[in-house]
């Protein structure tokens, strides 16, 4: 019977029926795959468009601006500036929270922006190319916050807006170094007219007529009133009398005149002194033999920077204030009246050089009293900011003069035994960078 069913049932129509099946279920599967290709592409698209923001507000801050440029605008390469512009338009807030004072030193293959021929402002102790130094790859590294970008300083824009403007550095010679740099790179520009200098050459005031600007050094070593018994060559004849109550008024008669000042305090501490308060002996620093107290130099460097920026938040002169943190040397093998060189002739990494202790107090002083002396500056109407070169410094080792403080020192005799210095900073040299710090701290 079943046999019979079998043969009963008509072949053609068996076949006819499969292939409406068929037909149906391709059908099908054909509406859903283009159903489902739809909203697939639905999603990756709305996808693409919510998440490029915050693909923006994520991306690796130290990838190179050329590479993350390129990846938006592959058809033409970014000129320099609109990287920079267009960098700072993604990460505006990063730009003002990123620590400038954390980062290392790079390889950067680009000319220092002046030599020793292109500026007549070097002190012939840090004219090291002058001098005879034979290596030149100290010229070439920069520092790179890693967090976000530091700009070239810009000589023509910093005048323009230095335009009818006064600007000192007030402190040792390190602040004179400084200041140097700075001459050097703006002479490129325009080449400043000096217009004062005090009897020792220490203190110099320098005018840009085209743009009506002054630039001042004060020579003040410890900012404090000081009785100083020390010739140019630092010898000294009697112990420095130091008032750790009094400022140096050759930098306060003056302050009210500036726009923006740089100070800094520093070396001159080590020195042995005699400490005077209230118009009496207190103490001192160093002076075996003298039936003295000894008090310890953090006290008296605490005073000071506490008497300073006491006076600069309160002067009533409403001033933008960098103060510069101190300066460490590198002697190694002695100091600079034993024997002490620097012959190394490229940067350190972090980890590599440790901060001497001395150092480290006093940069950890300078914080503190700066921490203290910015809330009273704001409601002042006071701009104070800090000026952190002490560990950036700190990795080179490589950028003094060492030996070439002296012209050809081993021109006579390759075995010579010079005095080195490793505490001032070659010009062109790492101190330039300082400069690119204190334009994008303005800027900000």
């Amino acid at each position: 019977m079943v046999k019979e069913l079998r043969i009963d049932l008509n072949p053609s129509s068996i076949l006819k029926r499969h292939h409406v099946c068929v037909k149906f279920a391709v059908s099908f599967l054909l509406l859903g795959l283009a159903f489902h290709l739809f909203v697939s592409d639905s999603i990756r698209f709305s996808s693409s468009v919510i998440e490029t923001p915050p693909l923006l507000e994520t991306n690796d801050r130290t990838e190179s601006p050329l590479s993350s440029s390129s990846s938006s605008a592959p058809v033409q390469a970014p000129s320099s500036g609109d990287l920079l512009a267009n960098e700072r338009q993604m990460f505006p807030s990063d730009a003002a929270e990123c620590d400038l004072f954390t980062g290392d030193w790079v390889p950067d293959p680009s000319a220092p922006a002046y030599t020793n021929a292109t500026c007549h402002d070097i002190e012939e102790h840090q004219n090291c190319m002058r001098n005879g130094r034979p290596d030149s790859g100290y010229l070439y590294w920069r520092w790179n916050p890693r967090d976000c970008e530091l700009p070239r300083f810009d000589p023509v824009k910093f005048l323009d807006f230095m335009r009818n403007k006064s600007w000192a550095f007030i402190g040792d010679s390190i602040s004179r170094n400084h200041v140097q740099s700075l001459l050097c790179i703006l002479s490129q520009v325009e080449q400043a007219v000096e217009v004062y200098h005090d009897e020792e050459y220490r203190s110099k005031r320098w005018h840009f007529p085209s743009h009506n600007f002054t630039l001042s050094v004060v020579w003040t070593p410890f900012l404090l009133k000081a009785d100083i018994f020390e010739d140019i060559n630092g010898v000294s004849s009697s112990e420095i009398q130091l008032h750790l109550d009094k400022l140096d008024q050759t930098w306060t008669e003056q302050y009210n005149n500036f726009d923006y000042a740089v100070i800094a305090g520093g070396k001159w501490f080590l020195k042995t002194a005699i400490y005077h308060e209230n118009n009496t002996v207190a103490g001192c620093h160093y002076c075996p033999g003298k039936n003295l107290t000894e008090i310890g130099l953090d006290y008296a460097y605490r005073k000071a920077q506490r008497l300073v920026l006491n006076f600069m938040m309160n002067s009533g002169n409403k001033a933008f204030v960098f103060l510069r943190t101190t300066t460490p040397d590198h002697f190694e093998n002695g100091e600079w009246f034993s024997g002490g060189t620097c012959n190394r002739t490229a940067p350190c990494k972090e980890g590599e050089v440790d901060i001497r202790d001395v150092d480290a107090v006093m940069r950890d002083i300078e914080l503190e009293e700066f921490e203290k002396a910015a809330s009273v500056g704001a409601e002042n109407g006071v701009m104070l900011k800090l000026l952190d070169t002490t560990r950036l410094s700190l990795l080179r080792p490589d950028g003094h003069p060492g030996p070439y403080r002296q012209f050809l020192p081993f021109a006579k005799d390759k075995n010579a035994k010079v005095q080195n210095d490793c505490l001032h900073w070659c010009l062109p040299g790492p101190i330039d960078s300082w400069n690119d710090l204190l334009m994008e701290m303005i800027n900000r």
